[in-house]
């Protein structure tokens, strides 16, 4: 018989934050999503300016574990929309999209540069 023994376990669950951005990127052997949160900050020792602060939080993922996220996800919005009525983007939101498609027209389109596929 084998002597059992406790185990002493510290988790570390790191800091929670709420993502504005995500952008997800892959290679041939890992998906790669990155969670952003944007927040101005005015610090009147710097100035009038306000300054942008920037948290990423970055989660790698082999491929057939993203496959099963992005099964979860769906199945958890599906349900989500039968309890809560259907995610629609705000009025906001729509408005904001309209201007910038305005503006963007006018501006000439650099195509960002891609990293991982």
């Amino acid at each position: 018989m084998v002597a059992e023994k406790k185990l002493a376990m510290n988790i570390d669950n790191g800091k929670e934050f709420y993502a504005h951005e995500t952008s997800v990127n892959f290679s041939p052997n890992q998906f790669v999503l990155d969670f952003k949160s944007i927040t101005p900050r005015v610090d009147p020792r710097s100035g009038p300016d306000p300054i942008l602060f920037l948290r990423h939080s970055v989660v790698l993922l082999d491929p057939m574990h993203a496959k099963k996220l992005a099964e979860i996800l769906n199945e958890v919005v599906k349900k989500y929309e039968k309890d809560f009525g259907s995610i629609e983007k705000s009025k906001a939101s729509l408005k904001h999209e309209k201007k910038l498609k305005r503006t963007t027209k006018k501006q000439k389109t650099v195509k960002a540069p891609e990293y991982f596929g």
